[in-house]
């Protein structure tokens, strides 16, 4: 198991890869934009990096308007 911060707020987790991490969490609707330890990271790559003990995840939505 694994102790992460996601959003500031730390979450304790036994997903091996930050995508299923965010799915979990039910944060990958829409259009977002993932930051892992301060580095932006392509939404290609989430599938495949993985979660390490007391990451830093940081999920930005973007919200329509006008």
């Amino acid at each position: 198991m694994y102790t992460i911060i996601v959003n500031g707020q730390q979450q304790q987790t036994e997903q091996v890869t930050v995508k299923a991490v965010l799915d979990d969490l039910q944060l990958t609707q829409g259009r977002y934009a993932v930051e892992i330890n301060g580095e932006l990271i392509p939404k290609s790559e989430l599938a495949t990096t993985g979660v390490e003990q007391d990451m830093i995840i940081e999920v930005v939505q973007a919200v329509g308007g006008g």
